[in-house]
């Protein structure tokens, strides 16, 4: 199961069928719809005990009759993601609806991507430059990145690399994640890799098929130069930062290299893949599970936590002041002071 590329390949399969058309739910259809979603929650979902808790709530809301007041099948999809979270909080598991016929192939969660779904994502993600929104050098020759997602690592490798070598010779690094919803693990560990200097042990992943565990670790050699493992790394968050960008703050956090600054995450550590469950709708069901070998444990409902609390609003601001102030402590001569002083005033 290559859920990992799944996980990275699902928005733009998913976003492929979208449209605003609606269909109506019939008794046939509903009953179908939950035994199949039943059926794959209680072999994918990575904890068979709460796979059995929603399975059992799946089921009894239909002998309720809850389901039956689904106008159509946004709503029904909407109802079904509601019972999915109640028993496990887990905000990866959910249903969404397509309007255009989604091929009985399509269930990328269990097989992995086919060659031309790879191709397509990967023009995709080119269309998107990766999703690099920005990269600059800020006042005080402070490294700023903009990234809105962890691009397939497979795809990015050279955007990101150049993206990493142009904040290479900076003082202090600030990386904005506040509209990060996540993405490729693969690529959380080579963009970290510009971060350490040494091979570092960054976060594992256990898989509930085969109880294995996968191991992520920073690589020595990168393309270009490194930022290198001493200097200050400010990260940004918000409550909209969801998946692989809490790993990528709860991986320096946790191995105090980085300083998160902003709001508590969203709480999703648990990647999977995307499954058909009807011809119209689409299930993401998680099928493992962060394990973070300094903490042990993961971000999973909780978030990570930042080191500074500010609003979402505040968080560059409070990170470029942050900075500044510790670039002060060891200014190279009293000119370099004086641009250091100059903008933190402007800050205030």
């Amino acid at each position: 199961m290559n859920t990992i590329r799944t996980l990275l390949l699902a928005p733009v399969l998913l976003a492929s069928f979208a449209c605003d058309a609606r269909a109506e739910v019939d008794e046939a259809t509903r009953k179908a719809v939950i035994a199949e979603l039943g059926a794959k929650v209680g072999e994918i979902y990575v904890f068979p005990d709460k796979a059995r808790q929603v399975v059992d709530r799946l089921n009894a809301r239909e002998r309720s009759g809850a389901y039956r007041t689904a106008p159509d099948l946004t709503a029904f999809a909407a109802m079904l993601t509601e019972d999915l979270r109640q028993p496990t909080g887990d905000k990866h598991l959910g249903v969404r609806y397509h309007a255009r016929p989604i091929p009985p192939d399509t269930d990328t969660g269990k097989r992995g991507p086919t060659p031309e779904q790879e191709r397509q994502f990967g023009v995709f993600l080119k269309s998107r430059n990766y999703d690099i929104r920005k990269v600059e050098t800020l006042p005080g020759n402070i490294g700023y990145i903009d990234l809105h997602s962890f691009p397939q690592a497979s795809a990015a490798k050279p955007a990101l690399s150049a993206m990493m070598n142009l904040v290479a010779d900076t003082d202090a690094l600030i990386v904005d994640l506040r509209n990060n919803g996540g993405g490729d693990p693969h690529a959380v560990a080579f963009m970290s890799s510009y971060l350490f200097d040494k091979r570092t042990h960054l976060n594992d992943m256990y898989w509930r098929e085969g109880g294995r565990t996968e191991g992520f670790w920073t690589e020595e050699d990168v393309p270009g130069r490194k930022f290198g493992g001493t200097k200050k790394i400010y990260v940004l968050t918000s409550k909209k930062t969801f998946s692989g960008a809490e790993e990528f703050s709860y991986n320096l956090q946790q191995l105090r290299r980085g300083v998160i600054v902003g709001e508590t995450t969203g709480g999703g550590a648990h990647p999977g893949g995307v499954h058909r469950i009807h011809q119209h709708l689409a299930a993401f069901i998680p099928a493992g599970r962060a394990v973070n070998p300094v903490s042990k444990t993961n971000w999973e409902g909780s978030g990570v936590v930042p080191d500074v609390k500010v609003d979402a609003e505040d968080a560059l601001r409070t990170a470029e002041r942050l900075a500044l102030t510790e670039l002060l402590k060891s200014p190279a001569n009293d000119g370099h002071a004086q641009r250091l002083r100059k903008r933190l005033d402007e800050l205030k």
